[in-house]
């Protein structure tokens, strides 16, 4: 049996390096980019890139996108990439496999990778084995339990990240910024497009985002055809319970009547001793 040759790394040009076609991973020039930059601009990129050939030429990158946006930005003219024969289906697995190792990943780029990922493998099932495919044994496992072994997530979590690919994007920005929860924004990605730019309205209309209760009770509407505007709105300007049962007392504004080396819960601590001292002052003023 021939032994296959190992591996070779590249210096490629950067205007042959294209982004890999429709990939959901952003590159945006935050605080983690600059240090990328300037790690690049003194070392060299250290750990290469992999691309594929591409038919129209140039390279198709696989791994490395952030790399080579931070290669441009140090002016770099090259950057060391290792070249693979790959199928599509094998490139968009190794491309979300590289990807879903970061440290930090937005909902909606875990949601798509793990839609893209499933796609390729239950399209290269049942094919012929060839140079740079994957077909995987599936051992009678669904495919959400495959991505689920790779990643530590349960694959019923899996099937939620793939339900927040089915969110308007304007839906999908809220629950990156954080502004929508995860749980409700997967019950939300069950209403219809009209129904989810109604309910868009509907919170603009209560000044308020959705508690899961909510998000389950409006599917429940689409789902007996009842999801109309007004019971949206409805909803959406309901008071919740949390809100009247909470006292939320800023971080910013504790601080300053603390020691700085105090933790959160010696703060907590120190207010309990104080109220309690407190109320034992109003009783005695009370009884007399």
């Amino acid at each position: 049996m021939p032994v296959k040759k190992s591996e070779e790394i590249q210096e490629i040009p950067l205007s042959e390096l294209h982004p890999f076609k429709n990939h959901p991973f952003k590159v945006v020039d935050d605080e983690a980019m600059q240090r990328t930059v300037e790690s690049v601009a003194q070392f060299g990129v250290l750990a290469p890139a992999i691309a594929r050939p591409r038919p129209e030429g140039g390279y198709e990158l696989i791994a490395g996108h952030r790399r080579l946006h931070a290669s441009e930005l140090a002016g770099l003219e090259t950057m060391p990439v290792i070249v693979r024969e790959m199928d599509d289906d094998a490139a968009v697995i190794a491309l979300v496999d590289s990807n879903l190792q970061r440290e930090t990943l937005l909902p909606s780029e875990r949601a798509f990778a793990y839609r893209m990922k499933i796609e390729a493998i239950d399209r290269a099932r049942g094919r012929p084995r060839k140079e740079g495919q994957v077909v995987p044994d599936y051992f009678g496992k669904r495919t959400t339990e495959v991505i689920a072994d790779g990643t530590g997530e349960s694959y019923k979590q899996v099937q939620r990240y793939i339900r927040l690919t089915y969110l308007i994007p304007e839906l999908l920005e809220m629950v990156d910024q954080k502004q929508i929860a995860f749980n409700p924004a997967v019950e939300l990605s069950f209403l219809t497009e009209e129904e989810q730019r109604g309910f868009l309205d509907a919170m603009d209309y209560g000044q308020a985002t959705p508690s899961l209760s909510q998000a389950q009770r409006i599917k429940k509407l689409s789902q007996s055809g009842a999801c109309t505007q007004d019971a949206m709105n409805e909803i959406m300007n309901e008071e919740k319970k949390s809100a009247l049962d909470n006292v939320v007392i800023k971080h910013d504004v504790l601080r300053k009547y603390f020691p700085r080396s105090y933790t959160p819960k010696q703060m907590q601590d120190t207010i309990i001793k104080l109220l309690e001292q407190w109320q034992r002052r109003r009783q005695r003023d009370q009884s007399r």
